[in-house]
């Protein structure tokens, strides 16, 4: 292996996985939640789309349900 590479020359290209990582889509989010992991994002250091992708993930893996009681 050369202890060296000379990058100048390479040509980038896009992921050509990325769309089968992520979906991008329109979401309605109360201003107060999306405050809310704004300012955990500034406390982690990471994306604040990343941690509420994150939150929902869990929430998949883990076959949360939220409980509604209408009345």
């Amino acid at each position: 292996m050369k202890d060296e590479y000379d990058l100048s020359k390479m040509k980038s290209r896009k992921n050509p996985y990325a769309k089968r990582l992520k979906k991008q889509i329109t979401i309605r989010l109360a201003i107060e939640t999306i405050e809310y992991f704004k300012k955990l994002a500034d406390e982690t250091g990471m994306p604040y789309q990343n941690l509420i992708d994150l939150y929902l993930n869990d929430c998949a893996q883990k076959h949360k349900k939220l409980e509604i009681n209408w009345k």
